[in-house]
């Protein structure tokens, strides 16, 4: 037990002695390119950087909060935050320095994060009950189909709207197995209630949420607006949106695992 203690603390150190090594780098690295007050997006890489950092670190220290098989869980929210506050810093300075799209770091972002991410409904039910590995995989291909589509048609290689459609395709699948699949099957029924809550929450984000970026996706090519402005609209909406799909996706996971974590203690102690 002192040992894992002492071992969590150090990981949470050397994650947040990272972060600020990190930010300070780059800080000084972009000190040539001044972020404009009139900047929107810029200032919203600044803001969504910062926050990502923030909940690194806030992720990691909370694992000493939990029981043992949640940990793994506020680990990846830990990691899919990390990920991302690394690729933003990236994105941050290349948009200040050129004004330019960052289009390869985002996706580079997402192959990393939003697989994370759906690993994370898999190991909330597998800290409850035994969960079949097909579950695990179903996601990956869904998600692996709509990153791919997204990313043939905004770096060019197929045209916008098939690449749509096919990321579409692959967002529906996803939705399919949350809510009417497998995994819905399982939380439904065998999840006790706190884990239930979080779980449909999950999925709202992932239906509503992740809605945003087919949003900005249509708006950036389908609506006629000049390669600028669409720019502009396209990295404002994703940014605020990893706001919700990351940060927020990770909060739920720390909720539902302080309160099973909490209520196992005191089950324990009577």
């Amino acid at each position: 037990m002192l040992l894992n203690h002492f071992f969590s603390k150090t990981l949470a150190s050397l994650t947040f002695g990272l972060a600020l090594c990190f930010v300070t780098t780059h800080a000084s690295a972009a000190s040539s390119a001044m972020l404009k007050p009139d900047d929107f997006v810029g200032i919203s890489f600044w803001l969504i950087s910062m926050a990502l950092i923030a909940s690194t670190v806030f992720f990691f220290l909370e694992r000493d909060r939990v029981s043992a098989k949640w940990k793994t869980s506020l680990t990846v929210s830990g990691l899919v935050t990390l990920v991302a506050a690394v690729h933003y810093f990236y994105m941050r300075e290349v948009w200040v320095t050129t004004g330019s799209t960052p289009t390869v770091f985002r996706y580079i972002d997402w192959l990393i994060t939003v697989p994370l991410l759906m690993i994370e409904f898999y190991l909330i039910l597998s800290a409850i009950t035994k969960v079949p590995v097909g579950i695990f995989w179903r996601l990956m291909i869904g998600t692996l189909v709509m990153l791919i589509g997204g990313y043939v048609g905004e770096a060019g290689y197929m045209s916008v709207l098939p690449a749509f459609i096919i990321g579409m395709a692959g967002w529906a699948f996803i939705l399919y197995e949350i809510f009417m699949g497998q995994a819905s099957k399982i939380n439904a029924q065998s999840a006790p209630p706190s884990v239930q809550s979080a779980f449909n929450t999950m999925r709202l984000i992932v239906t509503f949420g992740w809605a945003i970026y087919p949003i900005g996706y249509f708006f950036g090519y389908f609506t006629g607006s000049s390669p600028a402005n669409s720019a502009n609209a396209l990295n404002i909406i994703y940014n605020l949106a990893d706001v919700l799909n990351k940060i927020a996706f990770g909060l739920i996971i720390w909720t539902v695992a302080v309160n099973e974590s909490e209520s196992m203690s005191k089950k324990q102690t009577l």
